[in-house]
């Protein structure tokens, strides 16, 4: 048995409380990334990964000492820093003469693969490249997704996923204008990947909505997509189970129709209508023979029951 699989008991209160933060929780952490070197990356991979921990919204484990694996032939050594280091999200980088500038972007489920995308670096521009002004450290960025593979391919899709959950970082319940100042743009165009990174300007524009400029902050990547280790689909519908005690309660004899108006049913007990209060008007004033046709009408029904 591994030694990370044993049964653990805590001895003292630290440890304890370390425990109780890696168990399975309705509202899980944020999730942590760890960066890993391989042993023979070169200086293009190097700055990516660098660039990645200086800048981007996760909260990130550094493993950039230089780690001889291959993680679509052996996933050991990733799931053993995964659960040693509680991270769910990594990236792998490494070069060689057969891929070379490798970048491998992958998740974990239970501390063990999940899904795993391998791209290739062709063009780097890095973010001191860029003479610009930058974003604060920890901005929350705004992600925008352009290309119809995006929706379409069932790989293009899973990468989608992928880096939202990579760079989305903490959920925040309150967003002020000022704070939407970084944009990550991804295009998928002619089997390339063109990763983009802005800073948002708001400019006057003589009305109380302001001019929106873009000013391109850097790193720039173009992506190529290599190889692909996706897991099945009910795999994939595990991972993504919602616990019942967060999904939202259905509230019953309500309906919505497809402009968003909401539509209550009501139930009433019945109602005798010959006693409802009505206008009155002349027009619907009983004669004196419809009166004396229904008090004999009802002297009859008495008799009978008597």
């Amino acid at each position: 048995m591994d030694t990370l699989d044993r049964v653990v008991k805590p001895k003292t209160k630290r440890a304890k409380r370390f425990l109780e933060k890696r168990e399975p929780k309705l509202n899980e952490n944020i999730k942590n990334a760890m960066l890993i070197k391989g042993g023979n990356a070169n200086a293009t991979v190097t700055k990516v990964l660098k660039d990645v921990v200086n800048y981007y919204n996760c909260h990130f484990f550094d493993i950039l000492r230089k780690n001889i694996t291959r993680p679509f032939e052996d996933q050991t050594s990733l799931e053993f820093f995964s659960k040693k280091s509680d991270c769910s999200l990594f990236m792998f980088g490494s070069h060689n003469k057969k891929r070379p500038n490798n970048l491998v972007i992958g998740r974990m489920y239970d501390y063990h693969v999940l899904d795993m995308i391998e791209l290739g670096i062709e063009n780097f521009v890095s973010l001191k490249d860029i003479k610009n002004s930058k974003c604060p450290e920890g901005t929350k960025p705004m992600l925008i997704f352009a290309g119809d593979d995006f929706d379409v391919t069932e790989d293009y899709r899973r990468l989608k996923s992928l880096l939202i959950d990579f760079f989305r970082g903490p959920t925040v319940s309150n967003i002020r204008l000022a704070g939407l100042e970084y944009v990550l743009h991804f295009t998928a165009l002619n089997g390339k990947i063109y990763f983009r990174s802005y800073k948002l300007l708001l400019k006057k524009s003589g009305c109380r909505t302001p001019r929106i400029e873009l000013e391109e902050m850097g790193p720039s990547l173009d992506l190529v997509l290599r190889r692909t280790h996706l897991a099945s689909d009910d795999l994939y519908k595990l991972s993504m189970k919602m616990p019942k005690a967060l999904k939202p309660k259905k509230k019953k004899n309500i309906s919505h129709d497809t402009f968003g108006t909401t539509y209550g049913r009501i139930h009433m007990q019945k109602q005798d209508l010959s006693k409802l209060q009505t206008r009155k008007m002349k027009g619907l004033k009983k004669r004196p023979a419809e009166r004396i046709t229904e008090d004999h009408e009802k002297k009859s029904k008495r008799i009978k029951k008597n």
